[in-house]
């Protein structure tokens, strides 16, 4: 019985021991997890970034007066028209939110201030290149787009222009108009008119 006993006490001890080491095993593996973390790294695809150009330009059709140009006109008379044509080209890559003609005099009198009886100013855009028809008559394949008409002194938007887009080319035809109205108060007068187009980008965009 005695030797029996012994025995029991010593695998009693030896379990003991045991659970001792496997709880302070477990005790450890906690502690390296509330220190160590696990880390990975890659490298990000490159990414280049450019910036758009804006840019607007006109010029006459036949290319020989390249901007800025002085455009000679001759005397007129009550109920005389004179039609230009000229491209305006969005020489950019980006596209624009508008594009906007100024038109006013460096050199002024009653043709550009009165609004009614002075100078009138018609501008319409093509598609495709005008046509001259002979004279002062012009035809625009599959119809002419309108974009202003009124008075030559103006500051207003084109908002159909085909040039808002990037790449693309209105063919205008700028006609100045003399009305007959006018009586002799608009005889002998002289102005001279610049014509500004001012183009701005379209709003950015997150992408």
């Amino acid at each position: 019985m005695s030797t029996h006993t012994s025995t029991g006490g010593r695998r009693s001890a030896v379990r003991i021991v045991g659970s001792i080491a496997v709880v302070g095993a477990a005790v450890a593996v906690a502690g390296l997890g509330s220190f160590g973390s696990f880390t990975g790294s890659t490298e990000a695809a490159d990414a280049a970034v450019d910036t758009g150009v804006v840019s607007i330009d006109v010029a006459l059709t036949d290319g020989s007066a390249p901007p800025p140009f002085a455009v000679p006109l001759p005397t007129m008379l009550p109920g005389d028209a004179i039609a230009m044509p000229l491209d305006l080209r969005n020489g950019g890559d980006v596209d624009l939110s508008s594009v906007v003609l100024a038109s006013s005099a460096t050199r002024s009198s009653l043709l550009d201030t009165e609004a009614v009886h002075g100078l009138q100013l018609e501008l319409e855009s093509c598609a495709a290149p005008w046509v001259h028809a002979g004279g002062n008559s012009f035809s625009c394949a599959g119809g002419a787009l309108p974009l202003y008409s009124g008075r030559i002194a103006t500051e207003t938007a084109l908002p159909g222009a085909h040039s808002l887009t990037a790449g693309a080319t209105d063919h205008l035809l700028a006609t100045i108009s003399f009305p007959t109205s006018g009586g002799d108060a608009l005889q002998d007068q002289t102005s001279s008119l610049q014509f500004v187009f001012t183009a701005t980008q379209r709003d950015g965009a997150a992408r």
